[in-house]
Formats: C-alpha cells, structure tokens, sequence
C-alpha cells in the first residue's frame, strides 16, 4: 500500500516514524500469536480420534478486533483453534486460550498505568480522547463514561484494599516515607504516607497508603495503628527518613522495631548545611561510612569524618554522630540486605514516574480519586518488584537469628535452647 509522505516526515496518520512502529507491532504480534498457536498444536499432535485424525488442528482465524498498546492501536486477526478434546472432568470440550491475548484483551496493560499518570497530571476525564491520541495514534481510547468507571472501580479497590486482613501476612522490614506529590488533594502540604515491606519470603509489597497532613506524627500513628489493628505485626526493622513524626509514631505502635535512618536523605541533609567547595569530599566522607566492610569499620570511619570535619562543621558533624546508632542499624544484619536496608529507594524508585511533576487541581471527590490513581500506580510497579537479595535469610531474621559482620552466627534452633 502507498503511503503519501508530507515534506515534514508525516503521513495522514501522523508521523511516519509512529506507523512504522505500529505496523512493526502488528506483524510481531501476528507472528508471535501464530507461533504460540503451532507450539500448542505441535504439543498435541499425537491426540488422535478412533480414525487416526488429529484432535487439535487449526481452524482459520477468529474476527478481527482492535487491540491498543503502547505502540498505537491496530487491527489484529488471532488464529483459531479446534479442539475436539474433552475434559473429563467436566464433560466440555477443551479450548485453546492465548496466553499473549486473552479473548477478552482489548488493550495492553500498559494503558492501565497510563491512565492513572494522566489524571494525576490535572486532565479532567473528557480530556483523556485527545491526549491518548497523540500517545495511541487514533482516537480509540477510552471514553469519559469509561474513565469515570474506572475511577470508581479504582476508588473501589483502594478502599478494599486499606480494608484488607493483615495478620496472615509477616511483614520483617518496612520501608516508610510521605511522598509529596501535590496532586488533586485539598491540602498543599498534604503528603501521602506510604508503607511497604519484605515477606518472610522475601518479596516485597504495599502495605498502607494513605494521605497525611505534613507527616505529622498524628498522621503516621493513625495509618500504623489502623494497620496493627488489621492485624499487622511489629516488624523487626524499619527505614525511614529523618521525619520524627513517623519514629515517634513507630515508637507508640511498635516499639520493639528498630530503626534504620535513610542514608540518601541524610546524606542530602548533610550535604545541604555544607559549603559547595567541601561537599564532594564530605560526600566521599558519608559513602566511607555506609559502604564500610562492616559495623565496626563504619564506626572508625564516623570518627575519622568528625575529627576532620568537626572544627569546621560543628553542627553538620552532629547530623550523623547523633543518629550514629540509627544510620548503622542494618550491618546487624544479613550482608546481602544491607544494599536494601539502608535507604528507602524502594519508595522513592516507585513514585519516581510523578513525583513533583504534577500540579494541584481542585474538585469534587478529587482527593479519593487521586489516592486511587496513586495506589493503582503503585500496583502496577508492584508486578516488577523483585525479591530482597538471599530471601531466605528473612525468615532467620525474624527467627530472631543473630548476625555479626552480616553473616549468620546464631541460628534459631540455638537461641531456642
């Protein structure tokens, strides 16, 4: 087919770039739909009728549909399959499913991330045609009616889930910290408090969302008591940054965790009461502590940092000394969490993609449907989490296993005796 191509590189679809990249899509897909659709048939060959015919056999394509993605929207034919086997268990006839596209499919998951970011971004749900044609190349996205529904449903699910039983769940490290996204909430300073944690297995999940006054320690205590009263244990570490209004709350509801200090945001704090001439070394300085080899060099290295910096830089020296004991709280344990454990970069990886970008916009329910979007977010960027590095020590850790130098000295079956 012909493609008449403007003097500035775009087509009548737009640019010539995006087809490209959309027809690409559509092929690979195809391809891909196709060959998943061979494996399965090839798996079965040997299923044979009394007659000797194939059971499993292809059958054509099913109707056409259109599928959107993050590369556009383009029309797909799937192949079908006839399946004449029966499923014993049941009596009905077996049917092939795609695992690339279910039948239900209509769009990639993608668009669901996509969705929430907008609306986080002040678009008004009549907005979301125009801007995701540009993003989809056609004007197949959703609809005002649909966006509306959605938000419901995603308002739906965020209640469900601040709802939800915790005490099936242990939870050994937690990471805690308020994001300031400024976005659709009727306070300016409003922050929202975000509370995630390390299974016993190792895994990491959202534990609570919620929005919270300046991250008051009234804020933090109602989110971790609404949590303990959902069942929620104590965990045996926490981290966070140097907020008193989250250490103060920890220390009313779970007062035997320990607590492990940020060292990206003390870092940047120390960092911001010094001089811009002092700063790289002083940075060398803080990196000298936290990637020491183990607890007892760190120590020396605070010494060293304070005997050469505290003439100077009194006040700036105190900033660690102080906290000493809080900032060298994960080399008690496990050497392969360390990397986790000290910084919340879990959090802050996560709410990366609309952090400070977003603006405040007012309106009815806009606060409910904004802690949605952000906790739909959130879900989504959970799906690629990965586990903390030797997940199996967690468990040893909540076992009350002791650690020196980060390796296992105690095991729990000793403690026990």
């Amino acid at each position: 087919m012909l493609t008449v191509i403007t003097e500035d590189g775009s087509t009548r679809g737009g640019s010539l770039i995006d087809e490209i990249v959309r027809e690409g899509s559509r092929r690979m897909l195809a391809a891909a739909l196709g060959a998943e659709v061979d494996a399965y048939i090839t798996e079965l060959a040997d299923q044979r009728d009394e007659n000797g015919r194939r059971l499993v056999v292809r059958n054509g394509h099913h109707q056409p549909r259109s599928v959107t993605t993050s590369a556009g929207t383009f029309e797909v034919k799937a192949p079908r399959v006839n399946d004449k086997r029966i499923d014993e268990a049941t009596g009905e006839r077996k049917r092939f499913s795609s695992a690339i596209l279910p039948p239900w499919a209509r769009k990639s998951p993608k668009i669901s991330e996509v969705l929430p970011l907008l609306y986080l971004h002040g678009l008004s749900s009549g907005d979301f045609v125009p801007a995701l044609e540009q993003f989809l190349g056609s004007s197949a996205g959703p609809s005002p009616a649909t966006v509306t529904r959605l938000t419901t449903q995603w308002q739906a699910d965020h209640k469900a889930f601040g709802e939800r039983d915790l005490s099936a769940t242990d939870y050994v490290y937690v990471w805690a910290d308020g994001i300031h996204l400024r976005i659709r909430l009727e306070e300016a300073k409003a922050a929202v408090l975000v509370v995630m944690g390390v299974r016993a297995d190792g895994t990491k999940e959202l534990i609570a969302m919620a929005d919270g006054y300046r991250e008051s320690a009234e804020s933090w205590a109602s989110l971790l008591r609404d949590a303990a009263r959902r069942g929620m244990r104590a965990p045996v570490l926490a981290v966070g940054d140097g907020a008193l209004g989250f250490w103060n709350a920890l220390n009313d509801v779970f007062p035997t965790t320990r607590h492990q200090r940020c060292w990206v945001h003390k870092t940047a704090n120390v960092l911001d009461s010094l001089p811009k001439s002092a700063q790289s070394a002083a940075k060398k300085a803080i990196q000298d502590i936290y990637n020491a080899e183990d607890k007892e060099n760190a120590a020396v290295a605070v010494k060293a940092s304070a005997k050469q910096y505290g003439a100077k830089f009194h006040k700036t020296v105190k900033k660690i000394v102080d906290d000493e004991a809080e900032l060298l709280a994960f080399y008690d344990f496990p050497a392969e969490h360390w990397i986790h454990l000290r910084t919340t970069n879990p959090i802050e990886s996560t709410f990366a993609t609309v952090r400070l970008r977003t603006k405040v916009t007012k309106g009815a329910d806009s606060r409910a449907a904004a802690l949605a979007m952000v906790f739909k977010l959130v879900e989504s960027a959970q799906a690629r989490w990965r586990a903390v590095n030797a997940p199996h020590l967690v468990a040893l850790v909540r076992a009350g296993a002791r650690f020196e130098r980060g390796h296992l000295v105690e095991r729990p079956e000793n403690l026990a005796a």
